[in-house]
């Protein structure tokens, strides 16, 4: 799907930037240093997704200890490699390595303990985790995992040089690796030439943001640069956004249907009651977290 692909979302009124975020430094798993762009005060702001973090370095220590055994229920994690290797396994019998460009789904469900960890000792290891919510009637389904291979992603180019990869929902007539009815997600990589100007149609029930992780780009005459979150207005006279490049920039354009829904959060469960929280804790404690079940 690498083939030129004519424009057909002509946008006729761009959202504009609501806000910006810049992110706060931190370390999870055993250490890992990353910078967590999408925190739980957004959450109610930014429904479906939970959680956005970005990491990138080129010293091993800083990575190195990787994420050991640890469980989830009640979301996804799309986890987009751009540079490095990651082994991961999982209480459900998967296992998969992730690799440059690569992107590894996996939805966690009822519960799901697993790993990953970097296979390599030195280079760069750069990429992002994304959690997204899962609605209160999927929250207890049984688990699912999908590694997609860079050359495995769905892309085109367009005329001007943009090129883009689609990492779920759908752009341009070009249906990404994966589709999700209930959050209807919208997963893009955008690679955009200095001066060239991406536009891309928005449901106006949507909530979308965009991060930039290379280079800088203009949106509604707001600047948004390396590293920075900037999160898109809901006017509901928007059709969609247009994306200006400032330089040669990289950037992800996400988006998704709000569920609406209770969230509850404790650490890596994400129901939508206490109740459910609690269950999901003594599970865990029990180990019945993580046991393969019957679909």
């Amino acid at each position: 799907m690498n083939a030129h692909t004519n424009s057909s979302q002509t946008v006729r009124h761009s959202r504009g930037v609501e806000q910006v975020v810049v992110g706060t430094a931190t370390s999870d798993g055993a250490g890992v240093r990353l910078t967590r762009l999408l925190t739980q005060n957004l959450q109610r702001r930014l429904d479906p997704f939970l959680m956005l973090d970005a990491f990138g370095s080129d010293n091993p220590d800083d990575y190195i200890a990787g994420f050991p055994d640890h469980p989830h229920r009640g979301f996804e994690t799309v986890t987009y490699m751009i540079a490095g290797r990651m082994r991961h396994r999982d209480s459900a019998g998967h296992e998969g390595l992730l690799e440059n460009g690569g992107v590894q789904w996996m939805t966690a469900g009822h519960g799901v303990i697993h790993s990953e960890i970097p296979e390599q000792e030195a280079g760069r290891m750069e990429g992002f985790q994304l959690w997204l919510n899962l609605p209160g009637k999927d929250k207890l389904c049984p688990p699912w995992y999908r590694d997609f291979a860079a050359d495995q992603l769905p892309r085109y180019r367009l005329p001007d040089g943009v090129a883009v990869t689609v990492i779920a929902g759908e752009s341009m007539g070009v249906t990404g690796a994966v589709t999700r009815a209930g959050t209807q997600p919208l997963y893009l990589d955008i690679h955009l030439p200095a001066g060239k100007r991406f536009e891309h149609l928005l449901p106006a029930g949507h909530n979308a943001f965009v991060v930039v992780y290379r280079g800088a780009v203009e949106v509604a005459g707001q600047r948004i640069s390396d590293r920075q979150l900037a999160i898109l207005d809901n006017d509901a006279a928007a059709d969609g956004v247009h994306v200006s490049a400032l330089e040669d920039s990289r950037l992800l354009l996400v988006a998704g249907q709000p569920l609406n829904e209770p969230i509850a959060q404790y650490g890596p469960f994400v129901m939508n009651s206490e109740q459910e929280i609690y269950q999901a804790i003594n599970d865990y404690r029990s180990g019945r977290l993580g046991k393969l079940q019957a679909a």
